[in-house]
């Protein structure tokens, strides 16, 4: 291949100023024209758009005929994940099957049903014969959010029916990858890290009776192994990130896609694309980056007045990327609290003891106290700010020994179950395209032969 294919030219340069040049709008446009950008108002609230029976995300209550932020909670199919976590919990045992099931079929399982979909997903944990040969070792990128979408195009090819959109045969894809995204995203990884970084590559098979949780664990670690805490909190993480209402981008994507009646493949790639982005599923990766930036910066982690001099340089563009952002807080919807972030908080602390990072956890912590005050003293805010689930779920991984090239895959591997049920919800209750209106703003001009340009 011809080397201009993969670099910036001074052509390609010049070309991209053109395209400055002519899209650039004038901000002030959208407040003449009253449009939402990013289909938010300017408080942040999300326009409505459409209507689910899935998930609620609730961030404020009406207090006297007003709007007033309040703890956040996060609701699958009417139920509190609070509550769906800590019956897991207490049970002791593994939720993520049966949040599935709930999501998906719209009511919990009693001891059969969730039995019998167990049973559905084992059979169906499984690849097409030469698939991890002939796709996933053959071009592996860097990128494993990258490799899921190509698999799961390419899976198409696979399928004796792939564009039949009924509802039975959607159902079918949906199972079929909620049961392979680990594999997926397990082999992708070692393809790379394998191909790439020059390490061993493993193809471990899923284990019959284990839960999701305990098979990713299995299939990326080479050794296999793990420990009851480290199993439990995945599974937890898995359930925080499955779904969190229409309104996200990539579960937006999703329905925005399926919508056009196109194949489940196609949907859920998009969607993958979407989660794909760092202002999306990538921001936890950000996290972890910051913290390593902050320990090498500061010279004492338990000193409060250096951590705070860190944190307002962040905001001051001083420190880390100078995005001018302290990763980890914040969240469109939620103000006084996140409740994933409040019941990942809970289990983070024994997991931090059992790997030895109390120290680590200390500074988390100490970080999730100064940064709002910082926040709200430095900026102009519409709502609270407090730390959201990817503060958190970055430091998880990295106890757990994740590398940072399978933090997005695996919010991914959670939320094909979220993406399935909101797939199912489109195709079930309409039958219309999505299509909003954009604005034109470019005045007509008169069209002049080339001798005249």
């Amino acid at each position: 291949m011809g080397e201009n294919l993969f670099s910036i030219t001074p052509a390609i340069q010049e070309l991209t100023e053109l395209c400055i040049k002519n899209d650039k709008m004038d901000v002030s446009l959208y407040e003449k024209y009253n449009v939402k950008r990013g289909l938010r108002s300017l408080n942040g609230k999300g326009v409505l758009a459409g209507l689910t029976n899935i998930a609620d995300v609730h961030g404020k209550e009406v207090v006297d005929g007003q709007e007033v932020p309040c703890e956040g909670k996060l609701y699958y199919r009417g139920y509190d994940v609070e509550e769906l976590v800590q019956g897991f919990v207490d049970e002791q045992r593994f939720g993520f099957e049966e949040v599935t099931y709930l999501l998906v079929f719209g009511q919990l399982p009693d001891e059969k049903e969730l039995e019998s979909f167990c049973n559905v997903l084992e059979e169906r944990r499984t690849l097409p014969r030469n698939f991890v040969r002939d796709v996933v070792m053959k071009a592996p990128s860097k990128d494993v959010m990258n490799s899921l979408s190509r698999s799961v195009l390419t899976l198409f090819a696979y399928d004796s029916d792939p564009n039949n959109i009924s509802l039975p045969n959607v159902l079918r894809q949906s199972l079929n990858l909620i049961s392979e995204f680990p594999m997926l995203m397990a082999y992708s990884y070692h393809a790379f890290n394998h191909s790439i970084n020059g390490e061993s590559f493993y193809i471990h098979p899923p284990e019959k009776g284990a839960s999701t949780a305990e098979n990713l664990l299995k299939m990326i670690r080479p050794d296999s192994k793990y420990t009851p805490l480290e199993a439990l909190l995945l599974d937890i993480s898995l359930i925080l990130h499955m779904e969190h209402g229409g309104g996200n981008n990539s579960t937006f994507t999703t329905h925005v896609v399926t919508s056009t009646g196109t194949d489940t493949y196609s949907a859920i790639a998009a969607a993958l694309c979407s989660l794909k982005g760092p202002k999306h599923g990538g921001a936890n990766i950000k996290v972890v980056e910051m913290f390593d930036d902050l320990k090498k910066t500061v010279k004492d982690p338990k000193d409060i007045e250096e951590i705070e001099w860190y944190l307002k340089g962040l905001l001051h563009k001083e420190q880390f990327d100078k995005r001018g952002l302290i990763y980890g807080m914040g969240h469109a919807v939620y103000s006084l609290s996140d409740p994933r972030a409040r019941i990942f908080k809970k289990f983070v602390s024994s997991l931090a003891k059992e790997k030895g990072r109390q120290d680590e956890y200390d500074l988390y912590s100490a970080v999730e106290k100064l940064a709002p005050e910082i926040i709200a003293n430095e900026r102009k805010i519409y709502k609270g700010v407090s730390t959201n689930i990817d503060f958190y779920s970055g430091f998880v991984y990295s106890m757990l020994d994740l590398p940072l090239e399978l933090y997005t895959p695996i919010f991914a591997t959670a939320r094909i179950s979220g993406w399935s049920a909101h797939r199912m919800e489109e195709l079930i209750n309409t039958d219309k395209i999505i299509r909003p209106a954009y604005k034109n703003v470019l005045n007509k001009r008169e069209y002049k032969r080339m001798k005249d340009r």
